[in-house]
């Protein structure tokens, strides 16, 4: 130090070195009265790409390093303690805690003004303290987390937060994400819109945190199928690879709560998967559930969704658009705990019967029953909502000698545990129609009737069996 002073302020200041340094300090001061910033030396650290140098206000824990023009023997690394205070050699302690970069350069620059003529100092951050920051709202896993900062890490933006935290849930609303900060002693509120991150790429919404942050992501009032599927391409989206627990009730043969599974398509011939799984989605629920019974009202179908805050989300879904117009939209992706109800339809029509018997999400056969006056009585499988009609065919059709081909009865359980009994019409030229020719359910009983000439055959038969047994016995006695 002795020789560093003695080079400024030596016994000769007219001597050619003492002036020229005298001179570059002079220069120097000039041009950072300016507002410009001092480069550091060549051995002192570059703060790392993205980190908000700027206004990130210090801690405890942080690391900095101070470089002094010219007084290397003051430069070093130093670290913000516990209580909020900077140890710096010659001035002593500087609280710095809740200070930005630059207050800290200019609070040193004042201090050191004090033993230095025109001071030339440099202080910048070489490494941040561990972060720890909150989230809430429509997160897989809020709580608090603690991200320590490191040569392989920049400071963590949003994004990196909600993929810490497991990604969004399906009940996001991500154009309305608030980020809660205390700075300077007050509170400060950030909202950012994480959509336009995905549409148009907006990477200044995708804000950086700072220690003490919260992260608050609200719950949508209103599902977009369609929004929902971008979601889950998104790097911070729902978990896509995970099982989840859903209840189905209503017009499915086999309501209850499933399982749903991630789909794992594309296999290679090492039976390992070339594309990424694909989330679990409502026509899997109903597929489990034993597929829609033939009454079911899929244009109406309601999924009940529980939310972070508590409040349930109720939405329509309309497989019919799947169908018919191909709007995968409408096949929405699943999230655990939520309720599908399918209703029962007011009104068939042909063609729709028609199309929900191929649906996939309907069942392959169901089981009816055709007993009484037909070649092959007995239980026959055929495929959903199959007319009364088709079943007697596929039973050998009428049995022309005893059958009473005009009319037959149509035995159904209710799912309530009650038995309808109808007499149906038979008009075996008639389309699906619920009069002469209905749709037919799972277990349902065809009765088919004799004529009433068999039944008098039948009757005169039962009648005279016996007469004619014991005139055989009386022929047989008199031969003897």
């Amino acid at each position: 130090m002795k020789a560093v002073y003695k080079g400024f302020w030596g016994k000769n200041p007219g001597s050619l070195r003492g002036l020229a340094g005298f001179l570059l300090l002079a220069i120097a001061t000039e041009i950072f009265s300016f507002g410009m910033v001092a480069l550091p030396t060549a051995a002192a650290p570059i703060v790392r790409p993205g980190a908000p140098e700027t206004d990130y206000t210090l801690g405890a824990g942080d690391r900095l390093r101070l470089d002094i023009f010219q007084v290397e023997d003051l430069s070093g690394e130093y670290l913000v303690l516990v209580d909020g205070s900077l140890s710096l050699p010659l001035i002593g302690r500087l609280q710095v805690a809740g200070l930005t970069l630059a207050e800290v350069n200019q609070l040193a620059s004042q201090r050191y003004a004090k033993f230095l003529r025109y001071p030339v100092v440099t202080i910048v951050l070489v490494q941040p303290r561990p972060l720890k920051v909150a989230i809430a709202g429509e997160v897989n896993s809020p709580g608090s987390y603690t991200i320590t900062l490191g040569q392989d890490r920049q400071f963590p933006t949003i994004t990196d937060l909600l993929r810490e935290a497991g990604g969004i849930t399906a009940a996001a609303e991500i154009r309305q994400v608030q980020v809660r900060r205390f700075l300077k002693g007050r509170d400060q509120i950030l909202t950012v819109n994480l959509w336009d991150l995905l549409s148009q790429g907006s990477l200044y919404q995708d804000v950086t945190l700072r220690d003490g942050d919260t992260v608050i992501v609200p719950t949508n009032e209103r599902i977009d199928p369609a929004e929902t599927r971008q979601l889950a391409a998104a790097s911070f989206g729902p978990q896509i690879d995970q099982p989840v627990n859903v209840a189905v009730v209503g017009e499915v043969n086999r309501p209850g709560t499933y399982q749903v599974e991630p789909e794992q398509i594309n296999q290679s011939a090492t039976n390992r998967p070339i594309n990424p799984p694909q989330p679990p989605r409502l026509t899997q629920a109903i597929d489990l559930a034993g597929g829609i019974k033939p009454l079911a009202d899929i244009r109406n179908i309601q999924v009940r969704r529980l939310t972070r805050s508590g409040s349930a989300q109720v939405f329509t879904v309309n497989l019919w658009q799947l169908l018919q117009e191909g709007d995968i939209g409408e096949d929405i992706i699943l999230q655990d705990g939520d309720t599908i109800f399918i209703p029962t339809a007011q009104a068939l029509d042909p063609k729709e019967v028609e199309a929900l018997a191929s649906a996939s999400f309907a069942p392959d056969s169901i089981q009816v029953n055709v007993v009484g006056e037909v070649q092959a009585p007995g239980s026959v499988e055929v495929p959903p909502n199959t007319p009364l009609n088709q079943a007697i065919l596929a039973a050998g059709g009428f049995n022309n000698r005893r059958a009473n081909s005009s009319m037959v009865e149509l035995v159904r359980l209710n799912p309530n545990g009650t038995v309808t009994r109808r007499e149906i019409t038979v008009d075996l030229g008639a389309g699906i129609n619920d009069q002469n020719n209905p749709p037919l359910r799972s277990n349902d009983v065809i009765v088919v009737q004799r004529s009433n000439t068999t039944r008098l055959s039948d009757s005169v038969g039962t009648i005279l069996g016996p007469v004619g047994s014991a005139l055989t016995n009386i022929r047989l006695f008199t031969l003897f």
